[in-house]
């Protein structure tokens, strides 16, 4: 095997695993601030790999992720042995994140990304009043629901799911649309649309039936209007140990108990 060249970084969560992780490969292998890394190990969870990709998203530092925290789903299985040889193995993902702009009550607009999904939730316990719009065309005129989202192939396992809904292939090109809860129309769960679709949602009622909507990390409140869209000129990357790719691993899950 050629010699690995390649700056390496690490990162970890605060949980004790993640810890006790990092002080071993920092202590074993020659490292460099993850900031000037060609490849940064991120050691943890789901949810720290997301904030990890979200933090190194505008220069699209390749990240490789090992599991020291509980779903994983993101991550490679933890190892101590032959990190490098790992690196030099794994196989790169691209993924292509949403791209959220919400107008509140104020007039003010906020955007932001989502590796995940993009979540419209009631803030009351009144019910939720939204009109569902898909490349400028009123698909639905009165969604009345606890809320709904939009998400993307590598967001479809988590928020999505348990909502009910579908778990997406990542080679499919399409985006998750699921109710949350709804009431009106009874039955209606979602949709599965073509990844370039524009969707906005619009709040009615906003006044009495105020509603906040979440691009991962990104909140805003009391919104009136929030369209999304997929950005592709932003991709951040994940590597995978070809026997632990991401595709196997969205595969199976859909035959889980």
């Amino acid at each position: 095997m050629p010699r690995f060249t390649k700056r390496v970084g690490f990162v970890a969560a605060e949980n004790d695993e993640a810890q006790q992780a990092y002080n071993h490969f920092t202590e074993n292998y020659d490292h460099v601030d993850p900031q000037d890394a060609d490849i940064i190990v991120a050691l943890g969870g789901d949810g720290f790999m997301l904030r990890t990709l979200h933090t190194h998203l505008e220069k699209q530092t390749p990240i490789y992720g090992m599991n020291r925290g509980s779903v994983g789903f993101l991550m490679n299985k933890y190892t101590e042995d032959n990190l490098l040889e790992h690196l030099a193995r794994a196989q790169p993902f691209e993924l292509h994140p949403l791209r959220m702009v919400a107008e509140n009550v104020d007039g003010e607009r906020v955007e932001a990304l989502a590796i995940n999904e993009v979540s419209l939730f009631r803030q009351t316990g009144q019910t939720a009043h939204i009109r569902v719009i898909v490349d400028e065309k009123v698909r639905l005129d009165d969604l009345v629901c606890d809320g709904v989202l939009l998400c993307t192939p590598a967001g479809s396992t988590a928020y999505n799911t348990s909502a009910y809904g579908p778990i997406l292939p990542l080679g499919s090109k399409v985006l998750g649309l699921t109710a949350i809860s709804a009431y009106r129309p009874r039955r209606w769960r979602g949709a599965i649309l073509p990844h370039q679709a524009k969707v906005s949602f619009e709040i009615l009622s906003n006044g009495k039936r105020p509603v906040s909507a979440t691009a991962d990390f990104t909140e805003v409140r009391n919104v009136t209007r929030v369209t999304i869209h997929e950005d592709r000129s932003k991709g951040p990357i994940l590597l995978f140990d070809p026997e632990h790719n991401l595709e196997e691993r969205i595969l199976s899950e859909q035959f889980q108990n």
